[in-house]
């Protein structure tokens, strides 16, 4: 069952426009907030949504209720987050006001909010998949467990993680969302295969163990990612570098992709 909801990823603390007003005071908050659109509240229910675009070639003395739409798509905040993602991105908004059973604000679910909460997203389909790479390479029989492990002990298959993703990994584990890590165990040694964000973030915040699928290896066989963390000089979780979001590699291509064009 999918245990993450809208309430724990939605923003509480939104900017909205009064039904009351004129296109003037939507032009003010733009200018403002950066925002591209509010929701519509009388007093604090919501009655309609507007965006930048309802506003061309609209006179700024025109009333809100003349240029909103008041056939706008809601969300609960016992609604799962995949639902909402579904509805988002089916829909084309890339909002969602989120409200009770009388229809009051109690914040907005975004498509940033939705990738946010599937970044790292550990399935039981992913380890299974795992599970069977290992038994056609290595040719054994691993089982699987479900235990806590302790971080400190970790093997880190991953030399970089980046900054912007420890916001989002230290949220979901303040709320009891973090998803579990994958973990290979065989003779000795505990390897990190997936998880390597939430790991950091952990650590961080002072945390010493985290849950954790355990894929038990009882060969004393070495796997390729212990070759490949020994060649890149990985023993623990310590060795992993943080990178600031602008480094991103992709985000150097484009960049310089963007100056050849120039």
């Amino acid at each position: 069952m999918d245990k993450k909801k809208v309430r724990d990823y939605m923003t509480y603390d939104v900017v909205t426009i009064d039904v009351h007003g004129t296109t003037k005071d939507v032009i003010e908050k733009i200018q403002n907030t950066g925002h591209d659109g509010f929701p519509v509240v009388d007093g604090r229910e919501v009655v309609g949504y507007l965006s930048a675009r309802d506003l061309l070639f609209v006179p700024s003395t025109t009333p809100i209720d003349k240029v909103m739409s008041d056939h706008l798509i809601v969300a609960d905040p016992e609604m799962s987050i995949n639902d909402a993602a579904r509805v988002i991105f089916r829909s084309g908004i890339q909002k969602l006001p989120v409200v009770d059973e009388k229809n009051i604000l109690l914040g907005i679910i975004s498509n940033t909010d939705v990738i946010r909460s599937q970044i790292e997203h550990v399935s039981p389909e992913k380890v299974f998949n795992f599970i069977e790479t290992l038994k056609k390479l290595h040719g054994i029989s691993p089982t699987l467990k479900r235990e806590t492990v302790q971080i400190d002990q970790l093997l880190p298959t991953q030399s970089k993680i980046y900054e912007d993703e420890l916001e989002g990994r230290m949220y979901e584990i303040k709320k009891g969302l973090a998803e579990p890590l994958i973990v290979v165990r065989r003779p000795g040694r505990l390897i990190l295969v997936d998880g390597h964000h939430r790991t950091v973030a952990a650590k961080r915040m002072g945390i010493k163990a985290l849950d954790a699928y355990l894929i038990e290896i009882d060969d004393d066989i070495e796997l390729g990612m212990e070759r490949t963390a020994r060649a890149m000089n990985l023993k623990t979780i310590d060795d992993i570098t943080v990178l600031d979001y602008a480094r991103h590699p992709l985000v150097a291509i484009t960049h310089r992709l963007v100056r050849r064009v120039e």
